[in-house]
């Protein structure tokens, strides 16, 4: 069974994960050793921006299995990460938001450094993440 074609497309797809949270961590760790952001290589870096494009291009083929959830974790970063990026940029309008700002891209960095590592362990782990509810 081990053998079988669906399980080696599994594994084929099993290893574009690795592939692309290894982008993702690129990117971070670029921002971690720079003097670039964590988030902001993370969102603006061309490994991540990579890694989303082959998630959307690999996604239709994990479908319906446990890999499927990681995949969604990947792209829910990526997006969840700009979108925290923009609101931070926002409240850089006011001086007063400024602080704000900066502990919003700090935390979010954070964040993203949580969820590369989180996920990328129960990948090789062959765990499946967790899903947000559906309403």
């Amino acid at each position: 069974m081990e053998n079988s074609p669906a399980t080696r497309d599994l594994e084929g797809a099993k290893a574009w994960g690795h592939v692309m949270y290894a982008l993702h961590a690129i990117s971070a760790i670029s921002g971690v050793l720079s003097s670039a952001t964590v988030v902001g290589a993370f969102v603006f870096g061309w490994p991540s921006i990579i890694a989303v494009i082959l998630n959307y291009v690999k996604r239709d083929e994990v479908a319906g299995t446990w890999l499927e959830t990681h995949y969604r974790w990947q792209l829910r970063t990526f997006w969840f990460a700009l979108l925290w990026l923009v609101i931070a940029g926002v409240l850089t309008i006011s001086l007063i938001g400024i602080p704000a700002a900066i502990l919003v891209i700090a935390l979010t960095g954070i964040w993203v450094l949580y969820r590369v590592v989180r996920g990328w362990t129960a990948l090789a782990g062959r765990q499946s993440m967790p899903v947000p509810p559906q309403n």
